[in-house]
């Protein structure tokens, strides 16, 4: 198949999994670097995934992101709150317009290289606290990019309708190696495994059946992970 995508990879657990699912036609990794917590560990991440399969991989700045735009995503671990994505406390970790933004910028990337479509690894459990995760803004950010460029560059998200354990199901095959990964909202060296991200990761790992390889700063039972 002809290599002809861009992939918006964040190092995290969906994003590296589309990488491999995806990987016959990715001819390029963009990770953004906007000033997160976790940015720098991710990123890390990104360039190993991306280093073992042989995928060019670059890493484009966005600081103003980081200085003008308000979350709790890049406050410092502290401003972290802790819980599930369903508890309403986990929309301050929102970063305004992060994936339109990305999106934006991978879309005249992808026109620059002659790529015609620019992945991303949204899915079913963002939708509830994430806007621009949602299918209705996939679709139209899709249209809005085709028409902006002559080759009518769009967006393939192939996750949407998934959950995070089925996407943990397709790297359980695919042999993903998600030690490789870093999911943590707080940015620590080893996950919280308390803050919104660690419980969905830890929830989707027992859902596929893997022993999630990364270190957690408190043991997590099997009971707290469900």
């Amino acid at each position: 198949m002809e290599k002809d995508s861009i992939i918006v990879l964040s190092g995290g657990m969906d994003s590296t999994t589309l990488l491999h699912y995806a990987l016959d036609r990715i001819a390029l990794a963009v990770t953004f670097d906007y000033g997160s917590n976790h940015n720098a560990r991710e990123i890390e991440c990104a360039r190993r995934q991306c280093a073992l399969v042989g995928v060019e991989h670059i890493v484009i700045p966005l600081e103003f992101m980081g200085h003008y735009f308000y979350s709790s995503l890049l406050e410092g671990a502290d401003a972290i709150p802790e819980g599930h994505y369903d508890d309403s406390n986990m929309k301050s970790t929102v970063v305004p317009f992060r994936n339109g933004i990305m999106l934006s910028v991978a879309c005249g990337l992808a026109e620059s290289r002659g790529l015609r479509h620019v992945m991303i690894a949204n899915h079913g459990g963002d939708h509830a606290i994430y806007p621009d995760c949602r299918p209705e803004f996939v679709r139209a950010m899709s249209e809005a990019m085709s028409a902006g460029t002559y080759d009518g560059v769009d967006i393939i998200a192939p996750f949407t309708h998934l959950t995070k354990g089925e996407i943990a199901c397709e790297g359980k095959r695919l042999g993903v190696d998600y030690g490789l990964t870093y999911s943590c909202y707080k940015g620590g060296e080893a996950h919280c495994g308390r803050c919104g991200t660690c419980v969905e990761r830890l929830e989707a790992m027992a859902y596929a059946g893997i022993t999630d390889p990364v270190p957690y700063e408190t043991a997590v039972s099997d009971d707290d992970s469900l």
